[in-house]
């Protein structure tokens, strides 16, 4: 019987799964409200905020779980380190996705099964978890994309 593997993140605090809910993690400015993902310790980037300039106006935001395809393509050639892919390398789908309430687009890869015959421009697509590889002591998830279930195709 195969032993059961511990999960970790891939990435440690870029995302959390609490209670069943995948949501990214990233940081937001208290005083004009603009995301980041990555999370952004150093300061608003935002020319026209009128906060502090030292960090202190940045507080831990997570962001929206569900948004609209934005773009998408196909991964056929193993990408070079530091990318660790699963042995045997198999082609994937990357998926760029637009968050209305952020109005920031997030890049990832999307589930299992999902590839770019499965996809169109304005589909509604949610996180999901998946595994990006393991090795001899654990599975390493990340977050990925998936179709929201009756999610109408919009036509490029």
């Amino acid at each position: 019987m195969p032993q059961i593997k511990e999960q970790r993140p891939a990435i440690e605090g870029w995302f959390t799964t609490e209670e069943g809910d995948v949501r990214l993690l990233g940081t937001r400015c208290t005083s004009c409200g603009t995301p980041y993902f990555p999370r952004n310790e150093l300061a608003c980037r935002n020319p026209s905020c009128g906060g502090p300039k030292d960090g202190s106006e940045l507080e831990e935001y997570a962001l929206s779980n569900r948004g609209r395809v934005w773009s998408y393509a196909d991964a056929r050639y193993k990408p070079p380190p530091p990318y660790i892919a699963a042995e045997p390398f198999e082609p994937y789908t990357v998926v760029a996705v637009e968050l209305e309430v952020e109005q920031m687009v997030i890049l990832g890869q999307t589930a299992p099964g999902v590839g770019v015959a499965e996809l169109a421009v304005g589909m509604e697509v949610e996180l999901t978890t998946g595994t990006l590889y393991e090795d001899d002591e654990a599975e390493y998830i990340t977050w990925l994309w998936k179709p929201v279930a009756n999610s109408e195709r919009s036509e490029q």
